[in-house]
């Protein structure tokens, strides 16, 4: 359901409207899939900063059952309330707020049964691996583009057009705006009012933290609406060091009144994710002790409990804390994934393994084979991986300007997404949990890159023996004549033997 179509009911619609203060009724006449998104829209009060002084809840009910959910001050006097319903049958709610106009609104809705292709919200399933609410199994293939949502319309639709035709189910993005290599425009919107552009005895300018713009977050959820359309996870970092407006630095008051908002007006989004930091450990204005308090807010404030996580740069975050849904890791280290999946007991997501491009730098040049190995390399270890692509645009050259996938979004020029949708492809057809590393020494690993005789090229995998069942699905797929059909089997979890790396990057992206 896009903003279009997402039912709002206001307390001038509701039937049976009283005196100020009390009890509004509507008779229940709406309907919305399960899944999808109930809104409610109120008139209240716009005087003073509504932001800080009004508090909004809702309380709905199904049968015996109970969710309270946050609402959120919108503009112009305008209070909403998102609801995503978990379940079919007929909800009601009441709002319970300190301003008397919001108080005590109340209505409902029914709850239809889901619509093709909307599966539910994505949360751990056997142990270390993930799954849609209906049962249906999911196997995050993603892809990094930070900065995307604040590049401007061209782009940004550009860049949907890459996904909606690639191989990716996620993406990692942040909520805040990005300066770093390659990323140095300024955003057209902000999240924060901003009361004084930078100068250079202010280099930061100046936000109004008490308030939030209400124009980012109507396009931000446009961008969300459309990832949720083309069924792409949208694993949203809450914060992030590269910053050049202060919001790496906001005082801890802030940093709480910022999540409790960006939860209250994206949780009933059945595709996000949270991630609470990119890099935590760079962002020396907070320490770990911060993030840990930090989580665990959004953890208590988020009614759906959205899969949550924290990404690091050298300095590894506690994964086995109950706050933590699974890791994400820059790392490339798949050696270790049998210990660390044994030591968390949750899935662990390779979320920076370096990107494949030609940047001049240790972190963003992998040729494609080596991006589609470190794939191959994670998912047999019985973990998953996420693509990045650092490809300059103009001609190779190391253009400040240019546009690059990792940061910006736009156009992929890669060789791996190709290959990594091959992989994608074999492991939904092979599998409905996932692979687990094997305690077995049994080793499968991607090699090389195999051409046949009319150029096209594929992932050959193989084992100690030889000849290993990845290469047979790819031959399987693409060249069945070159199949020994004695050797046809499924492929196995297995422990890796190569792929040897660090823990964390020695540069920070």
């Amino acid at each position: 359901m896009n903003r279009r179509d997402m039912l709002k009911i206001t307390s001038a619609s509701a039937l049976g409207v009283l005196a100020s203060g009390d009890a509004v009724t509507q008779i229940v006449s709406a309907s919305v899939c399960q899944y999808d998104m109930f809104e409610v829209s109120l008139k209240g009060p716009s005087d003073g900063n509504p932001f800080i002084d009004v508090q909004l809840k809702a309380t709905f009910s199904l049968e015996h059952r109970t969710v309270i959910v946050d609402g959120f001050y919108n503009s112009d006097g305008s209070y909403k309330i998102r609801f995503m319903p978990d379940a079919l049958g007929e909800w009601r709610y009441t709002t319970a707020s300190n301003a008397s106009t919001l108080n005590r609104q109340s209505g409902g809705f029914l709850c239809t049964a889901p619509k093709t292709g909307n599966h539910g919200p994505v949360s751990v399933r056997h142990g270390h691996h993930f799954g849609y609410a209906d049962g249906t199994p999911y196997f995050p293939f993603g892809t990094t583009c930070y900065a995307w949502v604040h590049q401007g319309k061209p782009y940004e639709e550009q860049t949907l057009a890459t996904l909606r035709q690639g191989p990716f189910n996620k993406i990692r993005m942040c909520v805040f705006p990005k300066s770093y290599e390659y990323n140095h425009n300024e955003p057209e919107l902000y999240l924060f009012p901003r009361t004084a552009q930078a100068i250079p005895s202010n280099p930061m300018g100046t936000n109004d933290y008490s308030r939030f713009n209400p124009a980012f977050f109507a396009h931000f959820e446009q961008r969300l609406e459309e990832l949720r359309e083309l069924n792409i996870e949208a694993d949203l970092i809450l914060f992030h060091p590269y910053d050049r407006w202060g919001y790496a630095a906001m005082e801890p008051d802030v940093d709480e009144r910022y999540l409790r908002y960006i939860v209250a007006r994206f949780s009933a989004y059945r595709n996000v994710w949270w991630s609470l930091a990119n890099e935590f450990d760079l962002m020396k204005a907070k320490t770990t002790q911060d993030f840990d308090r930090l989580l665990h807010l959004v953890q208590q404030c988020d009614p759906y409990q959205h899969l949550r996580s924290i990404h690091y740069s050298k300095v590894m975050y506690d994964y086995a804390s109950p706050a933590v849904t699974h890791a994400s890791l820059q790392s490339y280290d798949f050696a270790s994934a049998p210990a660390w999946l044994k030591l968390w007991n949750k899935p662990i997501v390779y979320d920076e393994v370096m990107y494949e491009g030609d940047l001049p730098r240790r972190w963003g040049n992998l040729s494609g084979e080596e991006m589609t190995r470190r794939f191959w390399l994670g998912v047999v270890a019985g973990c998953y991986v996420t693509h990045g692509e650092t490809y300059l645009n103009v001609g190779g050259s190391e253009n400040e300007d240019d546009k690059i996938w990792w940061s910006n979004g736009g156009k992929l020029s890669g060789s791996s997404p190709a290959r990594i949708g091959f992989l994608r492809k074999l492991l939904e057809e092979t599998t409905i949990i996932g692979l687990e590393a094997s305690p077995e020494q049994y080793y499968l690993y991607a090699v090389s890159l195999v051409h046949d005789h009319q150029g096209r090229a594929g992932i050959s995998a193989r084992d100690h023996r030889g000849d290993g069942p990845a290469d047979h699905a790819w031959r399987r797929a693409h060249r069945p004549d070159l199949l020994d059909r004695r050797q046809q089997t499924r492929p196995r979890s297995g422990h890796q033997a190569g792929g040897r790396g660090t823990q964390g990057g020695s540069e920070s992206k």
